[in-house]
């Protein structure tokens, strides 16, 4: 499989904090439709970055490197976006 776009060139923490989802049941690594229609997951290099943009007590998954690329191997996505500020629209994605 392939690496999101950008992900050698992007200095990540060794974890990061991605925000999760429920779906039928299951929990899922919440992703956002951006403007332009494509796919971004945003993640975070401490919890209370995470917090700030999505509610305290908002679910997360620990991520590693090779987690990130579990995940975009299971579900791609264009875009990897460390501590982004959320935009309305994006909030409710």
């Amino acid at each position: 499989m392939g690496k999101p776009f950008g992900v050698d060139q992007l200095s990540l923490p060794p974890v990061v904090y991605a925000p999760t989802m429920q779906v039928d049941g299951s929990t899922r690594i919440r992703m956002h439709s951006m403007r332009d229609g494509r796919t971004a997951l945003f993640v975070y290099s401490a919890i209370d970055r995470l917090e700030a943009q999505y509610g305290e007590g908002a679910s997360w998954v620990l991520l590693s490197s090779d987690d990130l690329q579990s995940a975009f191997d299971q579900a791609p996505f264009e875009l990897l976006f460390l501590d982004r500020e959320l935009h309305p629209r994006e909030a409710t994605a």
